[in-house]
């Protein structure tokens, strides 16, 4: 276990892939740090499947992550995928879009796209002593002495130089320091399903769906996204090999569906769709996708009924600076975006690279942390607007109808 050289204590609230990258590049700084998760397990809520990694975000969980943990990102990330999207009409009719490059294209050792639990547990890797789960987070108190405390509604509390918001776009410390830009609705409702890609599938489907990002968009109001999860490595086998102990559940190579329309056309109310589970959610699906393409419908038969869940896209926009102090936010507690154009967690990530740096001059005493804190979210706020604006582009183009006035991205910091 590696302990802090100078003193800096940081409390991380929200161990999600923001809060973790960000506790694993503070550890490897050497700065004290404890992450404290409301969830009970490493697995304790549905967030998605597959998560596709950008230039920035690769080089960003580089930097943070130590070398063994970079190993095993590498060995366990998508292999053959990734070279491009192809989009098409409900009948398999390929229609134009935008061309998507990619300088990585022919490294051998790139990470594209990764599997978010087996992410999840790379990041948690090496952190059993700093990471506490089924914390949930109630309120904080500044004391006289700079410190602050973070209250738990099991009694405890945790006493740190730096809190980190990292609870997500529901943050209940954005709401406590008085921050005003919560989430806004997109007006768009997604289902979120995982497809494993078994034989029989592989052997029914063409190449063409199988080996890229495919976009479907419906003539009649539905979208479905099918992107490919093949892993590198298994991820158990990549664990005997790299990190012998580690605990890294085991997991085939699947398609993350993502099937999505706009509130009005679900015809439901919101509190029916959103309460639905598995098997009605598919149904749903398969009900609103008669017509198409026997392909399309046979990739349907086979998805992992259970591991199916909705949700009410969001964004903020324009994102709110924070008072620069010992409160510090990051991910979606500060710039939640839709899941088009797959830069949310890309951009949690670049927060915690340049957070760390940050706190690491003001552990150092090249800066004070309210200054630490002012530096990281001036440059944080150049490049996650950017990535705002960028996928809510995306989602103007692939869903054709999302409730978002472009004005507001005229925020200022």
């Amino acid at each position: 276990m590696t302990t802090s050289r100078r003193g800096l204590r940081v409390v991380v609230i929200g161990g999600g892939v923001g809060g973790l990258c960000l506790a694993q590049g503070l550890r490897k700084a050497g700065l004290g740090v404890s992450v404290y998760e409301r969830d009970e397990s490493v697995r304790g809520r549905n967030q998605g499947y597959r998560l596709h990694i950008s230039p920035e975000g690769e080089r960003a969980l580089r930097e943070c992550l130590p070398e063994r943990a970079q190993a095993l990102l590498t060995a366990t990330a998508n292999s053959r995928y990734g070279y491009g999207m192809a989009i098409y009409d409900e009948h398999l009719t390929a229609q134009p879009g935008p061309e998507i490059t990619d300088p990585r294209a022919g490294a051998a050792d790139k990470v594209d796209a990764v599997d978010r639990v087996t992410l999840r547990r790379v990041l948690l890797a090496g952190l059993d002593d700093a990471v506490h789960f089924g914390k949930r987070f109630t309120r904080h108190e500044q004391r006289p002495d700079g410190t602050v405390v973070a209250h738990f509604t099991d009694g405890t509390t945790a006493t740190g130089d730096v809190l980190i918001a990292a609870d997500g776009g529901n943050s209940v410390l954005r709401r406590a320091v008085g921050v005003q830009a919560e989430p806004r609705d997109l007006g768009v409702r997604t289902i979120f399903g995982r497809i494993p890609l078994v034989p029989e599938l592989r052997r029914e489907l063409p190449e063409v769906l199988q080996d890229r990002f495919t976009w479907v968009i419906g003539s009649d109001g539905p979208k479905l996204g099918l992107m490919p999860m093949a892993f590198r490595t298994r991820p158990a086998e990549a664990a005997g090999k790299l990190w012998p102990g580690l605990d890294l559940p085991d997991s085939d190579d699947y398609f993350m569906s993502v099937f999505s329309m706009h509130r009005t056309e679900t015809g439901l109310p919101d509190e029916e769709f959103l309460a639905m589970e598995g098997e009605r959610l598919w149904r749903f699906v398969q009900d609103r996708t008669t017509g198409w393409h026997p392909a399309l419908r046979t990739v349907l038969r086979y998805a992992d009924v259970a591991e199916t869940f909705p949700v009410a896209v969001r964004a903020t926009a324009p994102i709110e600076l924070w008072e620069p102090g010992a409160v510090i936010p990051i991910g979606d507690a500060v710039h939640a975006m839709p899941p088009s154009g797959g830069v949310g967690a890309n951009t949690a990530v670049r927060d915690a690279a340049t957070l760390t740096r940050a706190l690491l001059a003001a552990d150092r005493g090249e800066c004070s942390i309210a200054e630490a804190s002012k530096r990281y979210q001036a440059e944080m706020f150049e490049y996650a607007t950017e990535a705002t604006a960028t996928s809510l582009q995306v989602a103007k183009w692939s869903l054709k109808r999302i409730d978002f006035d472009e004005s507001v991205l005229a925020g200022k910091p």
